[in-house]
């Protein structure tokens, strides 16, 4: 299912607790990791404007912008090298790759030719960066053409993934990836609806009818109430440690910043989520 698992790392605990779902999640599904650091041309917009003021005559400013490029571009090659090393050490096959652009943008090129990413919620400017999502997070969540798992600073081994399922076109998809995911690792999965009338059988049995031919051990669940509200109570209330969602423009989950429901999940789970577009 997951042959080539795309990580960006920029030295933040948020990226070396994605580098390490990632190479569990490697070693389960005999896959490849691949590190990517991007040269971030945004942070280089100061420096550019330093520039433009050197060329107008103040000396001391002249080339920043080189120099601050030759500094990012060093730093992530001390980040790649420990990616590298560590990849080493734990005994799983690796790639990496350092670019230069917008990261978001980035990322969600390289991303074309692997089957996931991997990055955490928030990253090393988190001092800098807005809303409940670092501003990169939300960039690839918008834009990734493949799924996303955004994971908390903290890795701990996954046993108790819990699906949200609406029946929209993505909840589907993130069904499919949810199924594959506990038919490799040997896991239960239980399948979450909630709606406020609390009528969701017939989407249970359209969920009991898809993953039957799976032979995984599954558990169906209806709530009523307001879905984002139930998914976050639930998951605490039963320890899950996954959480398998979809993710589509045309609905209550892009709401305002990414969208009300993701941003209030994201926020509330203490648990890696897998966000299917």
């Amino acid at each position: 299912m997951f042959k080539n698992i795309l990580i960006p790392q920029d030295g933040s605990e948020h990226s070396k607790a994605a580098l390490a779902y990632g190479i569990w999640l490697a070693r389960k599904f005999d896959a490849k990791v691949i590190g990517l650091y991007v040269v971030d041309v945004v942070a280089m917009e100061g420096p550019f404007l330093h520039d433009l003021s050197g060329s107008l005559g103040f000396e001391p400013f002249l080339n920043f912008s080189t120099k601050m490029r030759e500094i990012l571009e060093n730093k992530g090659q001390n980040i790649l090298k420990e990616f590298t090393e560590t990849c080493r050490r734990e005994k799983v096959a690796y790639d990496s790759i350092q670019d230069f652009g917008i990261v978001a943008n980035t990322v969600c090129e390289k991303a074309k030719l692997a089957d996931l990413v991997i990055m955490g919620r928030r990253g090393i400017n988190i001092q800098f960066e807005y809303g409940l999502l670092g501003s990169t997070t939300e960039g690839v969540i918008r834009k990734s053409s493949k799924p996303v798992i955004i994971v908390p600073n903290e890795y701990r081994e996954l046993s108790r993934p819990l699906l949200a399922y609406d029946g929209g076109f993505t909840s589907s998809r993130a069904m499919h990836s949810a199924a594959e995911f506990v038919k490799t690792l040997g896991l239960p999965l239980t399948v979450l609806t909630a709606s406020r009338d609390g009528n969701s059988e017939t989407l249970l049995k359209d969920a009991r009818a898809y993953l039957k031919p799976y032979n995984i051990q599954t558990q169906f669940v209806s709530l009523k109430g307001d879905a984002h509200q139930e998914i976050v109570k639930y998951y605490k209330e039963k320890n899950n440690d996954i959480l398998f969602m979809g993710v589509t423009s045309h609905s209550r989950i892009v709401e305002m910043v990414l969208g009300s429901t993701t941003e209030y999940v994201m926020r509330s789970v203490n648990g890696p989520v897998f966000l299917e577009r």
